[in-house]
């Protein structure tokens, strides 16, 4: 995959879609109000609101550019079967040493969440995963030692 591509999933691409449109017509629209209402008050040199709706601004500007730039450089995965373990796949693993089934959803970069079991093809767990099969054992380097996993199943 190029240097230069953004893998999402279907939901990934929806999800930066969705919050871009939301950035653009709804924050906007509130950080003026915010703005306008701090330059109501006056001398804007000590004008602590001002400053801060306009510290937001700048970084939710950052932000739009940010995906939008992402989704011009985005390449999204059709997942296209179980039999190997793909971005997009849904995958259930067993944590050999101590016996606890795991789900992760193997995802881009961009899209990684642990909070939301969601690992990017690139990380150590997802490195190892990429190709595997049910049934395989996987190993992966961790800081507390080598944890090894047998791949239960893959959903699409």
């Amino acid at each position: 995959m190029s240097n230069d591509e953004i893998i999402l999933t279907p939901e990934g691409l929806r999800s930066l879609e969705l919050e871009l449109e939301d950035l653009k017509t709804v924050k906007r629209k509130e950080l003026a109000s915010r703005i306008k209402t701090a330059i109501s008050y006056g001398d804007l040199k000590e004008n602590s609101e001002y400053h801060s709706a306009k510290n937001d601004q700048s970084f939710m500007e950052t932000r739009i550019l940010t995906i939008e730039r992402m989704l011009k450089k985005a390449k999204v995965v059709k997942n296209i079967g179980t039999s190997k373990v793909q971005v997009g796949s849904t995958v259930i693993l067993n944590d050999v040493e101590f016996a606890e089934k795991i789900e992760y959803k193997i995802v881009g970069t961009q899209e990684a969440d642990v909070n939301e079991n969601k690992i990017s093809y690139e990380s150590p767990l997802g490195v190892s995963l990429m190709g595997k099969s049910v049934g395989d054992v996987i190993s992966v380097n961790a800081p507390m030692g080598v944890i090894s996993y047998e791949l239960l199943e893959i959903r699409a």
